[in-house]
């Protein structure tokens, strides 16, 4: 037998780690610098860490009591209900759980292109079409109302992402409310704001209460370093929030992850020290690189270096990882994740060198 027809289905490919890396180039791990995934650039939350530790000889109970506290503190920290918070195995697990409560067989969504690549995907296993809005290079990937309705007929899903991976761009609330206002009533509008503890914008959160078709995406994965464990969740309508407890798998949220999403979300501190960095890095790879760059309101910066994939390469045998963006539709860019003070000025003077390597 054979499983059923995967033609339309693309493999996410995740960007490589370090060891991966330094095995097939004979390079010293330790040496290496990995700005390539937009991971946090000091590591996972302490605090998480040592609640880790601590719940690591529970491991052998079901998370049920963690996730209760996890979605009662999320609530609180978002003033809403715990009903209204969706768990999920990373934020594409919450993406997961939005498109199997609201896609029937050959409803369609509107995904950003280029964007995250797993919003068409998670809409394709659960047998949805995908349909496409553009976001220019022209008009410096600007991210408006307009830009999505253009594209709109009817989407079951409209996703926006804001900060948007690579580009950097925001929407803001006022652009997100037009665009729920100008389409169906049974259209969701589902923001992804993976990276929203990184910019001054204010979250579009507000709408989720104000309205019953716009949804909100996070994740501890960015600003908490917390990717490993595996954590995300959205926010959603009061009207339809009991949805949850009929499209979820069970338990799909760890006792690890809960303990640790516990934990770091008291650690304003490690959140703090992560986004001023950051926000000292762009600014560094603004004037430092020399190539041009995007405005970020995220933990990374798109630049343009002509050959992408190639600069890429010398810059990863130098031990300097960064994003060839040719996945994304962007040849002609790479993806700089944001590092230590020490780490950014390694990698934009090793990628200096070689974008003049490339360029002869």
């Amino acid at each position: 037998m054979n499983p059923r027809d995967l033609s339309a289905h693309t493999a996410y490919r995740a960007g490589r780690g370090i060891e991966e890396v330094a095995r097939e180039l004979g390079l010293d791990p330790e040496a290496m610098v990995k700005l390539s995934s937009n991971e946090n650039m000091f590591g996972p939350s302490p605090l998480a860490v040592e609640a880790i530790r601590e719940s690591a000889e529970r491991i052998h109970h079901y998370p049920k009591a963690s996730h209760a506290d996890l979605l009662e503190a999320l609530a609180d920290r978002w003033n809403t209900t715990p009903e209204q918070v969706w768990l999920g195995n990373g934020g594409d697990g919450a993406l997961d759980c939005l498109a199997r409560a609201m896609l029937s067989p050959e409803d369609e969504v509107l995904v950003p292109t280029p964007g995250f690549a797993y919003y068409q995907m998670s809409a394709r296993y659960h047998h949805g079409e995908v349909n496409e809005y553009t976001l220019s290079k022209a008009d410096d990937f600007a991210q408006t109302a307009d830009t999505v309705l253009k594209d709109y007929d009817g989407e079951r899903i409209v996703y926006l992402t804001s900060p948007h991976n690579p580009t950097g761009k925001e929407f803001t609330t006022d652009a997100v409310r037009d665009i729920a206002d100008r389409t169906d009533p049974e259209t969701l509008v589902l923001v992804d704001e993976a990276y929203g503890e990184f910019t001054e914008t204010p979250s579009t959160k507000p709408l989720v209460e104000e309205r019953d078709d716009v949804a909100l995406l996070r994740t501890f994965s960015k600003a908490y370093g917390l990717a490993g464990v595996r954590l995300g969740y959205a926010l959603v309508p009061e009207e339809w929030a009991d949805a949850y407890a009929r499209i979820n798998t069970p338990f799909s949220a760890s006792e690890l992850a809960c303990r640790a999403g516990l934990a770091a979300l008291d650690d304003d501190d490690h959140v703090t020290r992560s986004v001023e960095t950051a926000a000292w890095a762009r600014e560094y790879i603004y004037e430092e690189l020399d190539a041009p760059t995007w405005e970020s309101a995220g933990n990374f910066v798109l630049a343009e270096v002509g050959d992408a994939a190639a600069v890429a390469d010398a810059t990863q045998a130098q031990g300097v990882i960064v994003r060839d963006c040719s996945s994304f539709g962007l040849p002609e860019c790479i993806r700089i994740t944001c590092g230590t003070k020490a780490d950014t000025k390694q990698a934009v003077s090793v990628l200096n060198e070689s974008i003049v390597e490339v360029e002869r």
